[in-house]
């Protein structure tokens, strides 16, 4: 079986999206390709976002924003919006999902808080219909 590629989108690439592609590397390893863009992407991650994942032992520090390319859409089995709106470009054959999340730029960390936990458990759930579960020994 192909290793599935999951590109998350949002229009900044400094939140939400590197939060979600942070999760999916943790939890499923080297089982997903993750990948991440902006529809107009910023300088630097979200140093709350950044502080958010740290506070999960998962550090996207080292990241940076990336433009979304029609390219990046086209090589991915799954992309997740967050807010991006039409500025995706939309491929047949493609699995489509829109996250609904609060944007987390200019909010402090208590506000942030929760929509880590929210994509944590969609992330989750996204990895449980990717990835077969591993036999229990």
């Amino acid at each position: 079986m192909t290793t599935p590629t999951v590109l998350f989108v949002c229009v900044h690439n400094a939140g939400r999206s590197q939060m979600a592609a942070g999760y999916l590397q943790a939890l499923a390893g080297d089982r997903v390709d993750v990948r991440s863009a902006g529809s107009a992407p910023k300088d630097e991650i979200n140093p709350i976002a950044i502080e958010a994942m740290a506070e999960e032992g998962i550090d996207i520090a080292g990241n940076a924003p990336k433009v979304l390319t029609v390219d990046a859409v086209r090589e991915s089995d799954v992309v997740i919006t967050m807010g991006c709106g039409d500025a995706c470009p939309i491929f047949p054959g493609k699995r489509y999902e829109d996250w609904e999340l609060d944007d987390p730029a200019g909010q402090g960390i208590e506000a942030v808080r929760p929509i880590r936990d929210e994509i944590r458990t969609r992330v989750e759930t996204l990895i449980a219909s990717l990835v077969p579960a591993a036999p229990h020994a």
